[in-house]
């Protein structure tokens, strides 16, 4: 449900550059605070925390059942800052299969904040569409001084389409000082049927999460330690040509708060290690052929929140960043092609961002409400040397000139200078003011920067099936690294107008982004898989261009009755989203097509009920670099109803209720498909049918 909660905007900063800041590692949590729309919930059951992120304008770009990759403001992947307990997590893998959001999948969710385009300079940066912040580390403590058993929950659900099934378990024991809660949940699921009753293959998955939180508070600090543990043993990803064969994350994180007189000192320090690897495991999609990756994130943050005056805060941080990333490919016995050596492609990978900034917030009981706030950035790159399967330099044709390139590429990019410096600066003005009792007004102006990543600067493959195993934009296409790429610089203007009363709610924003070397592609070459002309991809490299991206949108309410027989409450959300490159005026990849939800929500009692309609519009703006594919117009009508009985929790939805056939307008195309019937082309991946969804929750 959508409520309007007060939250804290993230603090300051980390580093390990004095005594204090490693005794002292503080919560994200500043004592001003600014009012935006944002959800709560206990615990994210499978598709609850997708759920709460599009009621948030996030959409989704196909992956996995657990991975898929949210887009925001036209905009997708590293563009979006997402910050886990306040830390970023790294994509380990060149097809982005273990992105952040899948690491927080079933995890309970306590608080989440979505900035979008102007966000604050203390929300995040290293992003220019906005953050997606989520809080899992918030210990709940009682007034008691007894340290016992507070409260349990254990909680299953099942969806008919694809077969999924979810078992959580929720335990925490506290009193006014202690706090210790345990959080964990099992997910299994078969491949999805579209609303023609077709298996859609290789959407299939497995995973297994298990959090440890124990926290302290007295009168003036609060401490917080969690330990997070999950494994994907297997996840399909129908837009790829691998699949995920095993995904192993474990996580540490504390968090630190103590006040004094004058100010609050915040800290945070968190470790995250990833070991992930790629294969087949499906005869929905069989090969033979591993990847593995190594990967390790550090985050470290102090700062300060200083009181001015009683309506003057400022906010000073600094921040560490590091990520440390190893991507090998082990050669294949017998292999002419994968062998004879292990293919290299990124060794001893390195991305450190240390960062200082200061924040200034005004919120008189009256007027014009104003954050302002600079951030300076310092990013450093690099990556040693690689090698490919085979460094053989004659000239050879047919299967084996795809290693050729590769020997060639390896010496060319192992002659390059990879050790790259960017210093960025993101500067953010964010006014609002009440014009009347129930007016808004709101403004926001912002220059934002993003440097590339690892992947982006020093993949460096040029064979057909080097090249196609890098890219998450599940397009079938091969990409290609760029050690020359550019820091990319958004500036973006917002504005947007609320209007509430108890019986209605208006919210409309407008948003306009200019981006400087922006970071797209550019065609290399052709290549194809199958030697028919419906196999026909091509190889693309990221280079820099500029690009204009815009969009609406539109958020009402009504109350249309609160009486004996209930509340009932109709809402409406109108987007619409434009982005295209300033060279060619061609379209950019996954820009949403025009869409409306309409959504009847009747609460009764302890019974809680929704009718949601969905429509999208026709997808004509494509890509032509991707051959990205035009999509139809569509609608889905959705069911859902939830009642509580003292302990108890059932909730039974049904999704799809007429069983539509669909494309899905951000899917990308079902690579699977065209592997088990390559005359058929890369057709547009297709949306799951109708599905019964039962959910029950029992507290003890």
């Amino acid at each position: 449900m959508e409520i309007r909660v007060k939250i804290s905007l993230p603090l300051i900063a980390g580093a390990f550059t004095t005594l204090y800041a490693a005794t002292s590692l503080a919560a994200d949590e500043s004592v001003e605070t600014i009012e935006i729309t944002g959800h709560r919930f206990s615990n994210a059951a499978a598709g609850e925390l997708n759920a709460a992120l599009q009621q948030q304008q996030i959409r989704f770009a196909s992956g996995g059942g657990i991975s898929a990759l949210p887009v925001l403001n036209g905009m997708m992947g590293d563009r979006i800052q997402i910050l886990a307990d306040g830390a970023p997590i790294t994509a380990a893998c060149g097809n982005q299969m273990n992105p952040p959001l899948s690491y927080l999948a079933n995890s309970p969710v306590s608080q989440l904040v979505v900035s979008p385009a102007v966000s604050p300079v203390s929300a995040g940066a290293d992003n220019i569409a906005g953050v997606i912040a989520i809080d899992t580390m918030q210990p709940v403590f009682v007034e008691e001084s007894d340290f016992s058993w507070r409260e349990g929950k254990a909680a299953f659900n099942y969806s008919s389409n694809p077969n999924s099934q979810t078992f959580a378990l929720d335990a925490r024991l506290a009193n006014n000082q202690w706090f210790t809660g345990y959080s964990g949940s099992i997910t299994t699921a078969d491949s999805y049927d579209n609303g023609a009753d077709e298996l859609v293959p290789d959407t299939l998955y497995k995973m297994e999460n298990h959090d440890l939180t124990v926290g302290y508070q007295d009168a003036q600090r609060l401490a917080v330690l969690k330990f997070t543990h999950q494994q994907v043993p297997y996840q399909g990803f129908p837009g790829q040509y691998m699949d995920m064969v095993d995904n192993r994350a474990s996580g540490l994180s504390a968090r630190y708060q103590q006040r004094f007189k004058a100010f609050t000192v915040n800290g945070h320090l968190s470790v995250r290690n990833v070991d992930h690897e790629m294969g087949f495991f499906s005869d929905e999609k069989p090969g033979t052929m591993p990847m593995l990756t190594r990967s390790q994130d550090i985050t470290a943050k102090l700062g300060w929140d200083i009181g001015l005056t009683p309506d003057q805060t400022l906010v000073l941080g600094q921040e560490y960043y590091a990520n440390k990333l190893n991507d090998y490919w082990p050669a294949v016995a017998g292999s002419a092609m994968m062998g004879p050596d292990d293919y290299i492609n990124i060794n001893d990978g390195r991305r450190t961002r240390s960062a200082l900034f200061a924040q200034w917030e005004h919120r008189p009981a009256t007027g014009w409400q104003y954050n302002v706030g600079a951030r300076v950035e310092y990013v450093q790159t690099q990556a040693a040397q690689v090698q490919p399967y085979n460094s053989m330099p004659m000239t050879m044709s047919g299967m084996m000139k795809m290693a050729i390139n590769d020997a060639q590429a390896a010496a060319e990019f192992n002659a390059s200078d990879r050790d790259k410096h960017d210093t960025l600066l993101d500067v953010t003005l964010l006014a609002q003011r009440a014009v009347r009792k129930q007016h808004t007004l709101s403004f926001g102006l912002a220059r934002k920067n993003r440097a590339p990543g690892l992947y982006e600067r020093y993949t460096w493959g040029r064979g057909i099936m080097a090249s196609t195993m890098i890219g998450w934009f599940g397009d079938g296409n091969g990409y290609v690294g760029n050690v020359d790429l550019t820091p990319e610089t958004a500036h973006t203007a917002s504005a947007g107008y609320q209007f509430e009363n108890t019986h209605q709610k208006i919210d409309f924003t407008a948003w306009y982004t200019k981006v400087s070397d922006y970071i797209d592609i550019t065609k290399l070459g052709e290549l194809n898989r199958s030697g028919l002309r419906s196999g026909l991809r091509n190889q693309l490299q990221f280079t820099n261009i500029d690009a204009t991206l815009m969009g609406v949108t539109l958020d009402t309410q009504w109350l249309l009755a609160d009486n004996q027989w209930g509340q009932w409450q109709l809402s409406h959300t109108f987007n619409w989203q434009q982005g295209e490159r300033d060279d060619t005026h061609d379209s950019l990849y996954q820009i949403l097509p025009v869409e409306n939800r309409l959504q009847l929500a009747h609460h009764y009692a302890d019974w809680h009920s929704t009718v949601e309609w969905y429509w999208a519009g026709n997808k004509t703006d494509t890509d032509p670099r991707r051959l990205e594919n035009t999509t139809d117009s569509y609608w889905l009508l959705n069911l859902r109803s939830s009642k509580q009985w003292a302990d108890w929790t059932v909730e039974v939805a049904l999704d799809n209720v007429f069983d539509r056939h669909y494309d899905l307008p951000l899917g990308g195309v079902s690579v699977a498909e065209f592997l088990q019937q390559p005359t058929q082309g890369y057709a547009q991946l297709e949306g799951p049918g109708r599905s019964v969804n039962i959910g029950v929750a029992y507290r003890f």
